[in-house]
């Protein structure tokens, strides 16, 4: 394929995933968005095998390689449960992250094959390309793997932290800076392993000392890192479809993590120097015994809601753990059968990730017209008769307008405590992610209903 008519496709390709992005901004056009993404990749994916032109013998390779990583992606999505979503996100972001790494060796090791000139006097362009996609890579991969064990829950989702670690961060920061203008004076293979080793470390350091409570912002900001480091080795490969996709992704990512962090209430400089979220919290057992808590069940629910004139649900990751917005959507309809009104409060970052109680209220065909954000609904809440909060926690906790000792101080959250009554389902009175006790918990107002989420609503359904 000519180079012109490579151009053209490439183009077109970039198009589409414009229009992914465009499309992916709001629920009703998502899945259309998706089929822009999917048609712009598999036209990259096509154009990139026509341009190569002669694979010889790797072209067995090539698609051998193709088939086993698809199958394997294939089958990840069609067994991933949406409570497993932001694992698989950052889980998707270090591969991203380890094929940049990859790729940047490769052109280093043997750069004729890259036409970049030979090793030892590779082209300084290329170089400092290569050298960024590598150590931006390396710190994708290593903080997407730290991500990904706090999501799981193998590692403790509280920050970790020690002294001086800010100006190790720093120093290793310059060191990488460093690293990388000597690597183009000298050209060493030692100076180029000790790029990657240390932007590996630096992964690690920067991800550990951030707080379940700003999950949502790191998953949003190495999607970020991934699309930089994707756009560096398209550099190298000088390869468009590339440089655009890379481009696309780490400046979305980007806004995205500014607009998150600013809903927040957030400082973004100090989120991704893992500033916040070290702060000592002391919320004790001892602590809750000594608040009462009003305990009520199914039918006490189902009266207050029956006689309410509105009711505001407030979903979150509780939720999307018992899988319970299917019930929920029988308990809307059963709702407004008797006239009541109701509507859905999302928070900005309720769940694991951006969108994800977005996409599980669009799986139970909840109307879209229904569903409003925090600043759309937040005013509500004052003149609401019953609050029914599924699962959600930490952005429901008020501690975060009344604590200025709170790692959340600070965070808008949603006005639960305002409404008449507040209908708190949740198993027990744990913490939420980011480890603090919910005051809401312990309010006059409040009636906790200790159950499995869907289980509880069905048992409310059945009341109606």
């Amino acid at each position: 394929m000519s180079a012109n008519l490579s151009a053209i496709f490439y183009l077109i390709s970039g198009i589409l995933f414009i229009l992914a992005l465009r499309g992916l901004s709001s629920p009703e056009t998502s899945r259309q968005g998706n089929y822009f993404g999917i048609a712009g990749m598999a036209i990259s994916i096509i154009v990139t095998f026509l341009s190569v032109g002669n694979f010889g013998s790797g072209f067995i390779y090539v698609l051998l390689f193709l088939l086993i990583g698809g199958t394997i992606g294939a089958f990840i999505a069609f067994r991933i449960p949406m409570t497993a979503m932001p694992e698989l996100v950052a889980g998707f972001h270090s591969l991203v992250g380890l094929a940049a790494v990859f790729v940047a060796i490769s052109a280093f090791l043997n750069p004729e094959a890259f036409n970049l000139g030979v090793a030892g006097n590779i082209k300084l362009a290329s170089l400092i390309e290569m050298s960024l996609g590598a150590a931006i890579g390396a710190i994708t991969f290593s903080g997407s793997i730290i991500a990904f064990l706090k999501l799981r829950g193998i590692m403790s989702g509280a920050p970790i932290t020690f002294k001086a670690q800010h100006l190790i961060n720093l120093i290793l920061g310059l060191l990488i800076i460093i690293l990388i203008y000597y690597l183009c004076v000298s050209q060493s293979s030692n100076i180029f392993w000790s790029l990657v080793i240390i932007s590996f470390l630096v992964g690690v350091l920067l991800i550990i000392p951030i707080g379940g409570a700003d999950m949502p912002v790191v998953i949003s900001m190495l999607n970020s890192y991934s699309g930089w480091a994707a756009a560096g080795i398209g550099f190298t490969l000088e390869n468009t479809a590339l440089i655009i996709t890379g481009a696309l992704v780490g400046s979305s990512g980007a806004i995205l993590s500014y607009i998150m962090c600013k809903g927040m209430n957030r400082s973004f400089f100090n989120v991704i120097l893992g500033g916040w979220g070290a702060s000592d919290q002391n919320t004790t057992s001892e602590t809750k015994e000594q608040k009462p808590v009003k305990n009520g069940n199914a039918d006490d629910a189902a009266f207050l809601m029956k006689n309410a004139s509105s009711v505001i649900i407030v979903p979150g990751y509780g939720m999307a753990v018992a899988q319970a917005q299917h019930a929920l959507r029988e308990m809307v309809d059963a709702l407004k059968k008797n006239g009541v009104k109701v509507s859905y409060a999302i928070h900005p970052v309720a769940g694991r990730m951006p969108g994800h109680m977005n996409v599980l209220l669009a799986e139970a065909n909840v109307p879209y017209d229904e569903v409003f954000e925090l600043e759309e609904i937040n005013n509500d809440f004052a003149n609401c008769d019953v609050a029914y909060v599924i699962g959600a926690n930490d952005v429901t906790n008020p501690v975060a307008k009344s604590d200025p000792q709170s790692p959340i101080y600070g965070m808008p959250v949603l006005d639960v405590e305002k409404s008449k009554s507040v209908l708190f389902v949740k198993r027990s009175l744990s913490p939420g992610y980011a480890g603090i006790d919910n005051d809401l918990f312990y309010r006059d107002n409040t009636l906790m209903l200790f159950a499995d989420a869907k289980k509880m609503t069905e048992e409310i359904v059945k009341s109606l």
